[in-house]
């Protein structure tokens, strides 16, 4: 069978200062301008294999071994854009192939955790290695979902929002690599891994249009990226995170302002922002932070000499009685080396079993190519791999 594939990871990004709001529906133009830190494809990924075939009857995406529709607009936008490019590249009777694309998460989708971002840049980068694109892809990428633009770089990267009404200045550059800041660690933890019920498009085109809130938070964001900035430039992990839990913060009294409000943290989300301020109270300045998406799962931002007593003390303040391997995810670590004595009084009171479970990453790259045949989603014939049967 004669089949071309080619398969890829792509990482997830956390924004820092968020992107909430467009002023251009169809071409995902942003209100604003963001920032955000990429994170390692070794723990958090979307993989994508992509195969065309001359011998395929349709085009087909199967999304973490579920097929789903093609018929996503912004789907068929990414691929009409990269098969343009590809005019000079390859063959007519090639471009007009079949397309097959199998797309799975080795994390919690559509749980405001940037799975849609990773998902499209996985898909755009793929694709134009496919069909040998060689080209700036943060604008195409940008087309599937805002946020996509910056996990097609590593370290800590701007989108740009741009002003021309095409979008082309739209773009997503990379302001300091991975090798700036190595020893920022993130712990995340997972609160609820289900679907969120609104969607960040929803949420967002609804605070374009109710909340008061919004064209305030506008103002300010020029130099708060420009403060950040110089913090991740000096190493200044206060400022840090005071900028980012801020920006988070405000980012949801948006949400809240909005009519009718979403909210997307819940109780024990606003526990976990509790926890990070009463434990850096103790230490007398900032030791973590933490931010929030469009959803009640947190990213807590720490220095990797800070991380061990940061998740004693989590581990402890937010029991589990959870047998379950795979409740600590991500890079190995130890904490019981460290002492009980040095963690802090916290005055919080949570359930056991509030959190689902937590994901020790760290700063990474952007997405990358696997030629090992092994790590494909389509096989040689083109079948399609770990797929769940229809019920």
């Amino acid at each position: 069978m004669e089949i071309k594939c080619v398969t890829g990871v792509a990482p997830v990004n956390i924004a820092l200062i968020k992107y909430w709001g467009k002023r251009d529906e169809e071409l995902i133009l942003p209100l604003n301008d963001s920032l955000s830190v990429t994170l390692s494809t070794e723990y958090m990924h979307s993989k994508t294999s992509i195969a065309i075939s001359p011998n395929f009857t349709e085009d087909e995406i199967w999304i973490n071994g579920r097929k789903e529709t093609m018929d996503s607009f912004r789907l068929r936008n990414c691929i009409a854009a990269i098969k343009n490019l590809a005019k000079e590249k390859i063959t007519s009777e090639e471009l007009n192939w079949k397309i097959r694309i199998c797309t799975e998460n080795n994390f919690p989708t559509a749980a405001g955790l940037a799975s849609s971002a990773s998902g499209f840049a996985c898909f755009v980068f793929v694709l134009s290695k496919l069909y040998g694109v060689d080209a700036e892809l943060s604008r195409i990428a940008r087309l599937g979902s805002g946020s996509a633009c910056r996990s097609l770089n590593g370290g800590f990267v701007q989108w740009h929002a741009g002003s021309l009404d095409d979008g082309s200045d739209s773009l997503a550059k990379q302001v300091f690599p991975v090798e700036h800041w190595p020893n920022l660690h993130c712990l995340i933890l997972v609160v609820n891994a289900a679907k969120k019920k609104t969607s960040s498009t929803i949420g967002m085109r609804r605070a374009v249009v109710t909340s008061r809130l919004l064209p305030h938070r506008l103002e300010y964001v020029p130099q708060n990226i420009e403060k950040l900035t110089e913090a991740i430039k000096n190493k200044d992990f206060d400022s840090f995170a005071e900028i980012t839990m801020r920006d988070s913060n405000q980012f949801h009294a948006i949400c809240l302002d909005t009519y009718p409000p979403e909210i997307y943290m819940n109780d024990v989300s606003h526990c976990i922002a509790s926890f990070v301020h009463q434990y850096n109270a103790a230490f007398g300045h900032a030791k973590v932070t933490y931010t929030f998406d469009a959803g009640p799962n947190a990213c807590l931002f720490i220095l990797e000499e800070n991380v061990p007593l940061v998740l004693k003390t989590i581990l402890k303040i937010f029991p589990s009685d959870t047998t379950e391997e795979g409740y600590f995810r991500g890079i190995p670590l130890d904490v019981n080396k460290i002492d009980v004595k040095k963690i802090p009084e916290i005055n919080l009171n949570i359930p056991a079993n509030a959190l689902k479970f937590i994901i020790h990453t760290k700063i990474g790259d952007g997405p990358v190519i696997l030629n090992d045949p092994g790590e494909s989603l389509i096989s040689p014939k083109g079948e399609l791999l770990n797929i769940i049967s229809e019920q």
